[in-house]
């Protein structure tokens, strides 16, 4: 029992802890591993691509509480943040924030018109766009997924995995992807609660 207990308390003691997103100057939550842009949509497109990823934008506000579970529950997950740093460039936008960005259309805006602009009103929002800036569109035209509001593990890694993989171009509805490997989950015990 002793040298059980002894290799309990060395593991937690020398486990190495995921860090902890901190909360910036303005009352977003901050991953270390997002970008930081100039947020010229069509530049950070590229960059992403030339990095061998597509890339996210993830629109948050002050004091949201989903915003806050998304970091503190999702993100922190190392299975989801190891898959999203390894395939997605990410760069924060906060819906409210008076930053400037420049639409894939060449419109100059601040974060809060660019959200009204393109229709986003839930915190969380992550748009994941296309491999290539689409010329002449706007974010919201070029976006090849949206995912509005806060979701569980699976879901919100599920919706990664499907615009990494692609599926949008394929048959299969984010829907039916997400449901089938859901389905292989449970049949190799891996399924926790969603």
């Amino acid at each position: 029992m002793p040298k059980m207990l002894f290799a309990l308390i060395a593991l937690l003691l020398f486990a190495s802890p995921v860090p902890a997103a901190t909360v910036g100057d303005d009352g977003l939550h901050k991953q270390d591993w997002f970008a930081i842009t100039f947020r010229d949509i069509a530049e950070d497109i590229e960059a992403a691509r030339e990095e061998g990823k597509r890339l996210a934008l993830v629109f948050e506000q002050r004091g949201c509480i989903y915003c806050r579970k998304m970091h503190e529950e999702i993100l922190s997950d190392p299975e989801v943040r190891e898959f999203i740093e390894a395939h997605f460039k990410v760069v924060q936008y906060n819906m409210f924030g008076d930053e400037e960005v420049t639409d894939l259309d060449g419109d100059v805006l601040t974060e809060k018109t660019a959200a009204r602009k393109w229709g986003y009103v839930f915190t969380p929002t992550i748009v994941f766009l296309p491999e290539e800036a689409a010329e002449g569109a706007s974010v919201a035209e070029a976006a090849v997924a949206t995912m509005p509001g806060a979701f569980g593990k699976w879901t919100f890694l599920n919706m990664f995995r499907w615009v990494s993989e692609k599926g949008y171009e394929t048959e299969e509805h984010f829907q039916k992807y997400h449901a089938r490997i859901i389905e292989e989950l449970r049949r190799e015990g891996r399924l926790d609660a969603e």
